[in-house]
C-alpha cells in the first residue's frame, strides 16, 4: 500500500518526500500479503512464494488555521493489492478519525474537515487498514502513521511579567544593566521564524537602550541626575519573524526610577541670619531653628549642626531634629539684657553619610553666621538672696523686729518694690511685714517648746506693674529662753528594805528640762531646807545630772511606818536659774537577804487586846448587809410568779410547757379529750381555770340547735368567735387542734382500729374482675376473707 501526501509539493519537503517514498517500507516495516501458490511437477517439493507488499510510507502534514470552504486535502492511502476495481476498502482509525479526518474508503483520500490549532495539538496518531470488500478480510496488516499540524505565524510575542518596576542609582555609568525582559511566542520555534523574537525600544530614548536578542535594558547616558529627573517610562517591543515585515509584535512598559546618591552638598539659603530672643526665655527651652537645604533624600540628606565659634557658644547649644533636619537652638544659661544685648554664632551644617565617589563635588558642609538679639523684658523684682533665715526669741513682745528682706527691680527703669507676706497658711499670720522696707515683725508671742520653727513666703512686686511678682522663702527660728523649770524624768517607785543598812543607795533619779541645752544642761539636786536633816534618808548630787537617795539608819519596819515622803529640789543652769520641787514616795518592803523584794503589803497582827473597835464594827456591818441581801433575794424568789406572757411587747409565738402529767384517764379536769372526738360530746364550754374572765363569754345558740346536730364548721366558728372576744387569753395566736373527722357516714368507719374485732360483710370477689391493676388488692382481700372463713 502506498501513502501519498500533497505536502510533498512544498519545496522545503521535496527531499523528505522523495526519501520517504523510496525507503518508507524499509524504515517502517513491510506488510506481507499472501498470494496464489505455484505447484511444481510431481515428485518435486511444493514451494510457497510470499512476495513482500507494504505501505509506501510518508508523514502527512496539514496546515493549521485553514479557513477554506472545502475540507483540506491531507493525503492518500493506496495498497498494491488495489487494482482499481473497488474491491479494496480503506479504513481509518485513531485520533480524530471520523470527526476531524475523513477517508474515502474506495480511493483512500484523506481530508481534514475542521480548522486545527497547532498550539493546542501538534500532531495526531492514526491507523490505516485495507480490507477485501467481498470477504471483509484484511489485505495487509494495520499500519500507524502521523498527521502533523504545520505551524503558521498566528501568535504574537507576549511579556508575561509586565509591566515592570525597577530602580537604578543615579549618576550610574553608561551601559549599566537595568533589567532583562523576556517575551514568549506560542508558535513553533523549530519551524521557520514564527517564534524568533527581536527586541526594540519604542519609548525611553536616548536615556535607555535594549539588546535586540537578549532583551537586556541598559542606561544610554552618562551621569543621569535624579534631582533633574527621577522617573522614566520605557516601552519595549518584541517582534517575531526575526523582525521582518509581516511579523507580529507585543510590547510592555518598564517604569524606571533613579535612586538617590549623596551627590549634593548641603547649603544654607543665606550667609547671615538674625534671631530675637527675649531675656525672659527659660533655660533649656528652644529659642529658634535654622536649616540647610540638601537636594538629596533619605540618609543622604541627613546632617549635623554644630556651633564652631562665636561669643555665644557657652550660652546657646544646637541640636538636630532628625525628622525635619533642622538645627534647633536652645538656651543653656539665662539671658540678661542689662548685661549683654547680643551674641554672634557661627553654625555649620554637614552631611553625616558621605559617598567618596562624589567627593569632588564637595565639600559636603556649609557655614552661616547667626546673630542673636536679646530683647529687654520687664522682669519682676529680684531678691538679694535666694532664701532668708531669721531668728527671734520666744516670749518676745508683739511687734519685735525679726529681720528684713530686700528686692530690686533688675530693669533699667528700676521701679519701686512693694512687699507682702503670702497668707496661705496659719504660720504666715504670725508675722507682719512693712510693705516699703521689707522689715518683718512678730504678730504673736511665740513659745519655742510648742513650735520652734516657722516658714513663711514673702512676695515682692513692682508698684508700676503689680502683675510682675517674685517670691522668696523665709525661715524664722524661735530662740530659746530659760522659761521652763526642770522636772523629774519620770515617776519613781522608791523601795527601802526593812533590813536596809545606813548609807545604802536605794534609788538614782534624773531630771529633764523643756528648754534646750543652753538653758538647762546642768541640773542641781538638793533637799528642802526644812528636811535637810532628815533622820531616815539623805540625797547626794552626783554632778552628772543625776542624784542618789541613800538611807541614814537601819531597821525600817512596816508595822511602825510603811511609807515615807522625801521632798527634792531641782534647779537648772540657765540665766536666770529656775527650780522646781518634787516629792518622792518611799515604800518599806520585806526583802530577802540578797535584797530582792518579797512583799510590800502590810500584815495584820492581833494584839493581846484583839482587833480594834472600829475594825470589828466595820466587819459586822458588812456581814449584816450581806445577810439582808440574801434574805431579800429569797423572799422575792418565793413571791415571784412566772407570768404566762413574758412581756407585753413580746408578740412572738411562745411555747408553754406544762410538766404536770395529770391524774390519768379519770382526770378530766387536766385534759378533756371528749371535745376532740366529737363536738356534740362537749356539753359545756371549758375555760381557763387559772384566770377568771371579767366578761362572760358569748352564749351558745341552744334555741334552735341541739348538741347532736352541731356541724363541725359551726363548732369551729363558735370557738373562733369565743377566742377573739375572750379578754383572758394571751394577746397572740394560739394553736388549737381538733381531731374531729366529721359525722358518721353510712358506710361506717374505714379505720383499721376496729378491724381486728369487727367482721365485715363486704364481698371482695368482684376485685378479681377489675383487671390486672387490682390483682394485688384482690389477692390481699381474698386472703383475709379466706382466713376469716377458715
Amino acid at each position: 500500500m502506498r501513502i501519498t501526501s500533497t505536502s510533498c509539493i512544498c519545496p522545503v519537503l521535496v527531499c523528505l518526500c522523495f526519501v520517504q517514498r523510496c525507503y518508507g517500507a524499509a524504515h517502517h516495516g513491510s506488510i506481507k500479503v499472501t498470494r496464489n501458490q505455484t505447484k511444481h511437477v510431481e515428485g518435486e517439493t511444493e514451494v510457497h512464494h510470499r512476495p513482500k507488499r507494504g505501505w509506501v510510507w510518508n508523514q502527512f502534514f496539514v496546515l493549521e488555521e485553514h479557513m477554506g470552504p472545502d475540507p483540506q486535502y491531507v493525503g492518500k492511502l493506496h495498497s498494491n493489492s488495489d487494482k482499481g476495481d473497488g474491491s479494496v476498502k480503506y479504513i481509518l482509525t485513531g485520533e480524530g478519525a471520523g470527526t476531524i479526518f475523513i477517508i474515502d474508503d474506495t480511493t483512500g483520500d484523506i481530508h481534514s474537515t475542521k480548522s486545527l490549532d497547532r498550539e493546542q495539538k501538534t500532531h495526531y496518531v492514526l491507523h490505516a487498514q485495507a480490507i477485501d470488500r467481498r470477504t471483509n478480510k484484511p489485505l495487509e496488516p494495520e499500519s500507524e502513521f502521523i498527521i502533523k499540524v504545520q505551524d503558521i505565524n498566528d501568535n504574537a510575542p507576549k511579556f508575561t511579567d509586565g509591566p515592570y518596576v525597577v530602580t537604578v542609582p543615579e549618576m550610574s555609568e553608561m551601559g549599566t544593566s537595568v533589567l532583562q525582559v523576556t517575551a514568549t511566542d506560542a508558535d513553533d520555534p523549530t519551524y521557520g521564524n514564527s517564534a524568533r523574537v527581536v527586541y526594540s525600544i519604542l519609548q525611553g530614548q536616548p536615556y535607555f537602550s535594549v539588546d535586540p536578542k537578549t532583551g537586556i535594558i541598559r542606561t544610554a547616558l552618562h551621569n543621569m541626575d535624579r534631582e533633574a529627573r527621577e522617573h522614566y517610562s520605557v516601552v519595549i517591543q518584541a517582534k517575531d519573524m526575526a523582525g521582518q515585515v509581516g511579523g507580529l509584535s507585543g510590547s510592555t512598559t518598564v517604569n524606571i526610577t533613579l535612586t538617590d546618591v549623596n551627590d549634593n552638598p548641603p547649603r544654607f539659603p543665606q550667609k547671615h541670619y538674625q534671631l530675637y530672643v527675649p531675656e525672659s526665655a527659660q533655660v533649656g527651652s528652644a529659642v529658634g531653628k535654622i536649616k540647610a537645604n540638601d537636594a538629596d533624600t533619605g540618609s543622604n540628606a541627613d546632617m549635623k549642626y554644630t556651633i564652631i565659634n562665636g561669643d555665644g557658644s557657652g550660652v546657646f547649644s544646637i541640636s538636630t531634629d532628625k525628622e525635619t533636619r533642622e538645627g534647633v537652638l536652645s538656651l543653656k544659661k539665662p539671658l540678661n539684657y542689662e548685661k549683654k544685648k547680643s551674641y554672634t554664632l557661627n553654625i555649620e551644617g554637614a552631611n553625616t553619610h558621605l559617598d567618596f565617589r562624589f567627593s569632588h563635588l564637595g565639600p559636603f558642609k556649609d557655614v552661616t553666621m547667626l546673630k542673636i538679639i536679646v530683647g529687654d523684658v520687664d522682669e519682676p523684682p529680684l531678691f538679694t538672696m535666694p532664701s532668708y533665715i531669721m531668728e527671734v526669741y520666744e516670749n518676745a513682745k508683739i511687734g519685735t523686729s525679726v529681720g528684713t528682706v530686700t528686692a530690686q527691680d533688675p530693669d533699667t527703669a528700676s521701679s519701686l518694690v512693694r512687699y507682702l507676706i503670702d497668707h496661705n497658711t496659719e504660720e504666715d499670720r504670725y508675722f507682719t511685714i512693712d510693705a516699703s522696707t521689707g522689715t518683718i515683725k512678730t504678730a504673736k508671742i511665740f513659745d519655742r517648746e510648742e513650735t520652734p520653727w516657722y516658714n513663711i513666703t514673702v512676695t515682692a512686686s513692682e508698684i508700676d506693674n503689680p502683675g510682675l511678682v517674685s517670691h522668696v522663702p523665709v525661715g524664722v527660728r524661735i530662740l530659746d529662753i530659760n522659761d521652763n523649770p526642770p522636772e523629774l524624768a519620770r515617776e519613781y517607785d522608791v523601795v527601802v528594805c526593812e533590813n536596809a543598812k545606813p548609807g545604802q543607795v536605794i534609788q538614782t533619779i534624773t531630771a529633764t528640762d523643756k528648754d534646750n541645752s543652753a538653758n538647762g544642761a546642768r541640773f542641781h539636786f538638793f533637799l528642802d531646807e526644812e528636811h535637810s536633816l532628815n533622820p531616815n534618808f539623805t540625797l547626794r548630787d552626783n554632778e552628772d545630772n543625776t542624784a542618789s537617795i541613800l538611807t541614814r539608819r537601819k531597821k525600817y519596819s512596816r508595822t511602825t511606818q510603811d511609807m515615807y515622803y522625801l521632798p527634792v529640789l531641782i534647779s537648772d543652769g540657765g540665766v536666770p536659774s529656775l527650780s522646781s520641787s518634787s516629792t518622792l514616795t518611799i515604800k518599806v518592803c520585806a526583802c530577802e537577804r540578797n535584797g530582792q523584794v518579797r512583799t510590800c503589803h502590810a500584815e495584820a497582827f492581833l494584839s493581846s487586846a484583839g482587833l480594834s473597835t472600829g475594825a470589828l464594827i466595820a466587819i459586822l456591818l458588812c456581814v449584816l448587809i450581806l445577810l439582808a441581801i440574801v434574805v431579800l433575794f429569797i423572799t422575792l424568789r418565793r413571791n415571784k410568779k412566772e407570768p404566762l406572757i413574758i412581756s407585753e411587747e413580746d408578740v412572738r409565738e411562745n411555747v408553754v410547757t406544762y410538766d404536770d402529767e395529770g391524774g390519768g384517764e379519770e382526770d378530766t379536769e387536766a385534759f378533756d379529750i371528749t371535745a376532740l372526738r366529737n363536738p356534740s360530746a362537749a356539753e359545756e364550754l371549758k375555760y381557763r381555770r387559772d384566770v377568771h374572765p371579767e366578761v362572760k363569754p358569748m352564749p351558745r345558740h341552744h334555741t334552735s340547735t341541739s348538741l347532736d346536730s352541731i356541724d363541725v364548721q359551726e363548732f369551729i366558728k363558735q370557738r373562733l368567735a369565743e377566742a377573739d372576744l375572750d379578754p383572758s387569753v394571751p394577746p397572740y395566736d394560739s394553736l388549737q387542734t381538733y381531731a374531729y373527722e366529721g359525722h358518721r357516714s353510712e358506710a361506717g368507719s374505714i379505720s383499721s382500729l376496729d378491724s381486728a374485732t369487727t367482721h365485715s360483710d363486704q364481698d371482695y370477689n368482684y376485685l378479681e374482675d377489675w383487671g390486672p391493676e387490682f390483682k394485688k388488692l384482690a389477692e390481699l382481700y381474698g386472703e383475709i376473707e379466706s382466713e376469716r372463713t377458715t
